[in-house]
């Protein structure tokens, strides 16, 4: 190993140290209950609130999947996804943090979604709570998946080391941090990492406009490649073999695609996700008092978009730099680890990849942990040992974690995977899933179980059959799963709801008590 690369493994191993270290002193306090493992004993602080759920949201996509879509085909597909997350963020906090964080308390004192959801309509099967909990752990797999395929990624490309070793060796130390310390350590760590992912954006785009030339230089190198630097067009990189073609030194690109009005709806239809996020909407239950979301709201949505416009900043400099680099879409998401290598000191590069490295575990962490208690509280406890102790069903949840992260691993295996289309794919399950029978929940009156149930197995379905029978047909089909799937959803469970018997007296009294303390 290069004295450089040495450098470099060294900032980095201080930072996991310093992770590890987070989780070894949350430890003994996650322990003492379920309710402090799974939701902190409901205890965080606004800004630990607000930063915990941006930097689990955001995953490695944001310093991987977002620069390298800007990267490989302009600037529309990346700020059109970057508007709609900006838009759902806000609104996210706006409307439904105080009314979960209130309606969780009067629903049984939910800890995780599918008791929400169940102790919403007083269910007494627990239909609706075993069904939530079977699509977390679906979707939460496939993102876990997505976050080991940015820790192969990340390693392998500085080190020069077998993509899965490095994989593999990413997996092991998320694991260890996240059965350590549980949600208050991950949440601790979150908002230490979601401070390292923001300077990291910020120092890279810094060193790549200076080192370009200045704004204007980046600005008008990009502008002579066709719908780079368009928001109603789209760049069309030549390829051969899904590798792009170079003539001269000179990456070539086709004339600019259409980016019309159907396909940015698409596109901003990414923020209709937030709605069904449990790592976001976990936040807002675990919140200390509902009058703090304010301010957690303000520090989040500020945080989102510097992050997302700086990560798309830094993919299009990054193209003017290094424009033959990176010749596939799915090298094109290591720009940010070629500008950070080749502009910066490498203990300084260390310390920004340990940003990619916070943007993973940060998001990881959650998924996993939020995953194995939906498997612990909501089935294991509920349906198959209903006497289970707090630690029996802590050490259950340990060893499903394990196994998510096992099924994670063989999905990672393939290191041409491209991390935005596995988060994407993961992104719309939970949106379509989750988000309209979350807003009908908190906002409607009427909303039946059955009105629910149904949305969330539409939306699931559809989310399935889009993206693999619809979609590939392509033209006006060819829209972002996330949109129909979240429209039939909704429909679902207007339709069901009014056709279903009216709600109890009691359902209807918990709905007007949470809707006061809110």
């Amino acid at each position: 190993m290069t004295g450089n690369k040495l450098q470099i493994l060294i900032a980095m191993l201080l930072y996991m140290a310093s992770v590890i270290g987070i989780g070894v002193f949350y430890a003994q306090k996650a322990n003492k209950s379920t309710e402090n493992y799974f939701l902190g004993g409901r205890s965080l602080g606004p800004w630990v609130t607000a930063m915990s759920a941006e930097a689990s949201d955001m995953s490695g996509w944001l310093l991987m999947g977002l620069p390298g879509v800007a990267y490989w085909c302009g600037l529309a597909d990346a700020f059109w996804t970057a508007v709609g997350l900006a838009l759902g963020t806000y609104l996210n906090w706006l409307l439904t943090a105080r009314r979960l964080r209130s309606y969780s308390v009067v629903a049984g004192n939910a800890i995780t979604i599918p008791e929400f959801f169940s102790g919403r309509f007083r269910e007494k099967k627990n239909v609706l709570e075993l069904l939530s909990a079977g699509f977390i752990l679906v979707f939460f797999t496939v993102y876990a998946a997505s976050c080991f395929v940015t820790c192969g990624k990340l390693f392998s490309r500085l080190f020069g080391a077998p993509y899965v070793s490095m994989m593999l060796a990413g997996a092991v130390f998320v694991i260890i941090y996240t059965v350590l310390g549980g949600f208050l350590a991950e949440s601790a760590s979150d908002f230490m990492q979601s401070i390292v992912m923001i300077f990291a954006l910020v120092a890279v785009l810094s060193v790549g406009v200076i080192s370009a030339g200045g704004i204007g230089v980046v600005a008008e190198n990009a502008k002579a490649i066709p719908g780079f630097v368009e928001l109603f067009g789209i760049a069309s990189p030549t390829v051969t073999d899904g590798v792009q073609s170079v003539v001269d030194g000179v990456p070539q690109f086709g004339a600019a695609g259409e980016y019309g009005f159907l396909t940015i709806l698409s596109t901003l239809s990414w923020g209709l996700g937030y709605f069904g996020m449990p790592q976001v909407l976990l936040r807002f239950m675990a919140i200390e008092k509902p009058e703090k979301l304010k301010n957690s709201r303000r520090i989040a949505t500020v945080w989102a978009c510097i992050s997302l416009f700086v990560a798309i900043a830094i993919g299009l400099t990054g193209r003017v730099l290094f424009p033959t680099t990176l010749l596939t879409s799915a090298d094109a998401e290591n720009i940010f680890i070629t500008l950070s290598t080749s502009l910066m000191p490498s203990f300084f590069a260390g310390i920004v990849m340990a940003g990619i490295l916070a943007a993973t575990i940060s998001s990881s962490d959650s998924y996993l942990l939020i995953a194995a208690s939906a498997f612990a509280k909501n089935i294991y406890h509920k349906a198959i040992n209903k006497k289970a102790t707090d630690k029996q069903v802590m050490w259950v949840s340990r060893i499903i974690l394990v196994l998510i992260s096992l099924v994670g691993v063989v999905i990672a295996m393939d290191e041409n995977s491209v991390i935005f289309v596995i988060v994407s794919f993961a992104w719309a399950g939970f949106g379509a899933t989750f988000g309209p029978a979350m807003i009908a929940s908190l906002f409607w009156r009427r909303a039946t179980r059955n009105g629910v149930l149904a949305g969330m197995i539409s939306g699931a379905a559809t989310v399935f059959i889009w993206k693999l029978l619809i979609k590939p047909m392509g033209g006006v089909f060819g829209i972002y799963e996330l949109l129909p799937a979240f429209i039939i959803s909704a429909l679902a469970i207007i339709i069901v709801s009014l056709i279903s018997p009216k709600p109890s007296d009691e359902i209807v009294a918990d709905f007007d008590l949470a809707k006061k303390n809110a």
